[in-house]
């Protein structure tokens, strides 16, 4: 099983351009980066449960009905009476997307560290805005080293949301405080700069291998060793990039799954031909979901999982 633990949100999408006062509706979608991971892992037919702590409102209802239909458990899952945190999405004509979020108060920022994980749990996976907004991201870090430092492999996507962060060279350290605990670390190319661009130096401090999404120019990975390996992104019509990034975080956890490749040993063993599978695989989900409004990850079919 993988464990993918955040926060599980609405993104407000916009339908098509402004009216006459100039604002475009807004269309309720289910997102936040950690609940579109575990949605995709289970539509790929991973095993899979969702970590976290969702509204017991409306939105929370329907954040947990998709992830139950795609088969995730939600037995780590807790509730609360708290609102869901709302993210405004405003896509550019290139489909790129940027969030203003409505996040104060809300039911995910109070997750408490589980007593446990389940029994079998292979990987780990956390990032985005669970880890910037307390009390709660306090407790998805101590999830993050504890699980790390008992032999759970772990994945890092810390997408960066500027807004939300406070105080940015804080932010920077404490990420740089992460990363021996982290066995594989995904970053986008807007995420690798804002951090400061030190793949190598991020290399040394723990992970076996970085990830980069470059948007329409691919992926990448780069290894402790040395190595760098690219694949092309697979050429689609673009609808909006939400979530193409948390799609990516799936496939890579699926294809590294499949290869029984779930360990910093094995992970840091992979060569270029079994790097190569798993970014082309990667990049061809990320291209199902970018051609579709909102998160909406493919299932195992449309992408030969």
């Amino acid at each position: 099983m993988i464990v993918v633990a955040g926060e599980a949100l609405i993104d407000l999408v916009p339908d098509g351009p402004g009216g006459d006062g100039g604002l475009p509706a807004l269309l309720p979608r289910c997102g936040g980066g950690p609940y579109n991971t575990a949605l995709a892992l289970g539509r790929l037919g991973t095993s899979t449960a969702f970590c976290s702590r969702v509204s017991s409102d409306g939105f929370g209802e329907a954040l947990l009905g998709g992830l139950r239909v795609a088969g995730v458990d939600l037995s780590l899952v807790r509730r609360g009476p708290e609102p869901t945190t709302l993210a405004v999405a405003a896509v550019g004509a290139d489909g790129s997307a940027g969030y203003g979020f409505y996040a104060g108060g809300t039911a995910d920022r109070l997750f408490e560290l589980p007593a446990a994980l389940p029994d079998g749990v292979r990987a780990l996976c956390l990032g985005t805005c669970s880890l910037v907004l307390e009390p709660g991201a306090s407790a998805y870090e101590a999830l993050l080293r504890r699980e790390a430092r008992r032999g759970v492999f772990t994945l890092l996507d810390p997408n960066i949301r500027p807004g939300l962060i406070p105080d940015a060279n804080a932010y920077r350290t404490r990420f740089r405080s992460w990363l021996r605990d982290v066995s594989l670390l995904k970053v986008s190319v807007e995420d690798a700069g804002w951090l400061g661009g030190d793949v190598a130096g991020w290399l040394a401090a723990g992970p076996a291998a970085v990830v980069v999404t470059r948007g329409g120019e691919g992926l990448s990975v780069h290894t402790r060793d040395g190595a760098c390996f690219a694949v092309p992104a697979v050429p689609v019509e673009v609808v909006d990039t939400i979530g193409a990034g948390d799609t990516v975080n799936a496939a890579l956890l699926h294809r590294l799954a499949a290869r029984d490749a779930l360990s910093h040993e094995a992970l840091a063993a992979l060569d270029e031909p079994a790097w190569l599978d798993a970014l082309t695989f990667a990049a061809s989900a990320a291209a199902t979901t970018c051609s579709r409004a909102g998160a909406e990850p493919p299932f195992a079919a449309e992408v030969g999982a």
